[in-house]
């Protein structure tokens, strides 16, 4: 019997350190399980170069998954095309004591499409695997190799993307032929990394360990001006046959220009439309805005991604033919159309979508996602938004506006800057007539003229030309009244290069006053009452930052039945901060209640310090926006 237990624990021995028992949860430090949902016990990332069109990324990655908040990362995408290769994946699943749960079998893998929903032409797959277990903590770990048959992006590498979540262990090594080598840059990392060459190839390696999660501060810099990320781009590559140089922005501009070569050519009618189509008009603008209006008019987009395609633009003869293209189709085709005009203008490649992190101006690389339309003037740069159909002339928005771009020239490219608007353009203003009766009913007109980037509020600028029953929807959603019917209403959109729109409506307000007794107790605010209080935060560490600057007046005008009388007028509130300025103020004019609200705030940015004066100041907005009028019967 003694024998056959001294048997035992050596098989135990044995099997507890076998290869199906790996990353318990007790080995994680317990500083790094504190307040994280997920914590990474090893991510070893590889991406080699092996030629000038060759490359391939390896990836191990392994996490503990704490709860249902981290239950993503149980899961793993890996997209590839015609040119990207999935060499491998693999999966498994670990209990908290590190014994093995599942492995994945290839049955598993869920390999689709990935249609994004409006390209036309797409040859882009995705392998999708779910390894989710129901007994929190448990271990998942990845394993996948891609083959690059181009070298024209390099991933970028990521040490922590998300709040809550830590790192034990992780790598990241570049290798590639010293005639190869690519060009890397380290965003919020102190470290140096290990460089070792070995027979003309060389290894370049991070190694990260032991960081506790990250926490994003509201109102704080874009989360990659915080992560410790490295990006990297080659020097020299090819694309498809197309090679190219990426060691300064003029190379760079340049591939995309040969990209771009001959494919200006347009039908002979269609030269002869725009000639006769600007031939009356006499400044370059009301060209630019005739040519604009026509492409408009004539094509629309359709997303188009096959290898070369997702860089390369359909010929302008195509566009011409058919009415559609993509962003680098369309663009391509206003330049076509403008150069008959006799107007010059340039394709331009910007990082396109609302809250982007910008461009790394420093580091020549493929940073973008869309194209646009450049037309450099004396006076002033016209800019053209060639995929939308409704789109105000000169036009950009939260989509592209405000941001550093790439302005492709005869000599290779520019860096230049989309323009942003100022809270004089960023207006709202509202003015609205209310009746209230004795019984606290009341109805309003109420005309709202939304302008600059206020224009895009809630999608407003999408349903401005729309169908009616969109429109009465939109009205119904944004409209910050408890209850409130419609009667009727209108729009209409002015496409100026600062637009604005412009919403009209008459409601009716069942229950809108308090009524007690003698008194009915009416806030004279009647849609714009701020609610909002920013997040306290502890020990502020980032600067605060406001990205948009706007306008807001409500005038307000009440009427109210002639023996009903105010009890009291509230003094008027004025508050002035870093942030911004607050206006309020109650007038009786002509038996009638005047209220009249202002609201200015600023962009810019502003030291830690400051955020508990911002969060003091949307306090004192919310007691001032709920102030409480109380009116009474004189009978």
């Amino acid at each position: 019997m003694r024998a056959f237990l001294i048997l035992y624990f050596c098989w135990l021995s044995t099997h507890a350190n076998s290869a199906d028992f790996k990353y318990p949860v007790s080995s994680i430090p317990a500083a790094l399980r504190e307040e994280a949902d997920v914590v990474v016990r090893n991510a070893n990332t590889k991406f080699e170069i092996l030629t000038r069109s060759k490359a391939t990324l390896t990836v191990h990655e392994v996490y503990t998954i704490f709860n249902e908040r981290g239950k993503r990362y149980a899961s793993e995408v890996v997209g590839y095309d015609k040119l990207v290769k999935v060499n491998y994946l693999k999966a498994s699943v670990y209990d908290a004591q590190g014994n093995v749960l599942k492995k994945l079998k290839n049955s598993e893998i869920y390999d689709q499409s990935a249609y994004d929903g409006f390209s036309l032409y797409s040859d882009n797959r995705l392998k999708a695997v779910e390894m989710s277990y129901g007994i929190y903590p448990y271990t998942v770990e990845f394993e996948y190799e891609l083959e690059y048959k181009y070298l024209f992006q390099i991933p970028t590498f990521t040490v922590l993307a998300a709040e809550k979540v830590a790192v034990e262990k992780s790598s990241y090594m570049l290798r590639f032929p010293l005639d190869l080598a690519p060009r890397y840059k380290s965003l919020n990392i102190e470290q140096t990394p290990t460089v070792n060459d070995s027979n003309g190839s060389r290894t370049v390696t991070w190694n990260f360990e032991n960081i506790k999660p990250l926490t994003f501060e509201p109102y704080g810099p874009f989360k990659n001006q915080l992560i410790q990320h490295v990006v990297a781009a080659p020097s020299q590559f090819s694309y498809e046959g197309y090679e190219g140089m990426m060691n300064s922005w003029d190379q760079f501009g340049k591939w995309i220009s040969t990209l771009n070569k001959g494919r200006d050519v347009l039908p002979e009618e269609t030269r002869q439309k725009i000639r006769e189509l600007t031939a009356s008009l006499n400044t370059q603008e009301e060209k630019v805005k005739a040519v604009y209006q026509y492409l408009q008019n004539k094509t629309r987009y359709v997303s188009i991604q096959l290898g070369i395609g997702g860089f390369q633009p359909f010929e302008a003869a195509v566009v011409d033919k058919t009415g559609y293209g993509d962003c680098k189709a369309l663009s391509n085709y206003t330049i076509a159309l403008l150069e008959v005009a006799g107007v010059k203008s340039n394709y331009t490649l910007i990082d396109a979508g609302e809250n982007e992190p910008g461009m790394i101006t420093d580091f020549p690389s493929s940073q973008f996602n869309h194209v646009i339309v450049a037309v450099p003037s004396l006076r002033d740069t016209l800019w053209l938004e060639c995929t939308s159909q409704v789109n105000p002339f000169g036009y950009l928005g939260r989509f592209t506006g405000d941001r550093k771009a790439l302005m492709i020239t005869e000599d290779g490219a520019k860096v230049i800057k989309t323009p942003g608007y100022s809270a004089e353009q960023n207006t709202q203003i509202r003015v609205a007539t209310v009746i209230v009766d004795k019984q606290g009913n009341a109805t309003a007109k109420v005309k709202t003229v939304y302008a600059g980037l206020q224009y895009e509020n809630d999608h407003l600028n999408s349903v401005l030309n729309d169908k009616s029953e969109n429109q009465r929807k939109w009205i119904q959603n944004n409209t910050q009244i408890p209850a409130f019917d419609i009667s009727s209403f209108s729009m209409e959109n002015k496409k100026d290069k600062v637009p604005s729109g412009s919403v009209e409506a008459s409601l009716v307000l069942n229950r809108f006053a308090t009524v007690s007794g003698k008194r009915i107790f009416v806030v004279p605010n009647l849609m714009n009452r701020s609610n909002f209080v920013p997040e306290k935060v502890e020990e502020r560490k980032t600067n605060i930052i406001r990205r948009m600057a706007y306008t807001d007046i409500d005038t307000i005008r009440y009427s109210l039945p002639e023996d009903i009388y105010p009890e009291f007028l509230p003094s008027p509130v004025t508050l002035k901060s870093v942030f911004g300025e607050y206006e309020s103020s109650f007038e009786i004019d002509q038996g009638r209640l005047v209220y009249v609200r202002r609201v200015k705030m600023n962009k810019g940015e502003y030291p830690p310090e400051t955020y508990n004066q911002l969060i003091d100041f949307y306090k004192s907005i919310n007691k001032a926006d709920h102030i409480k009028m109380v009116f009474i019967s004189k009978t």
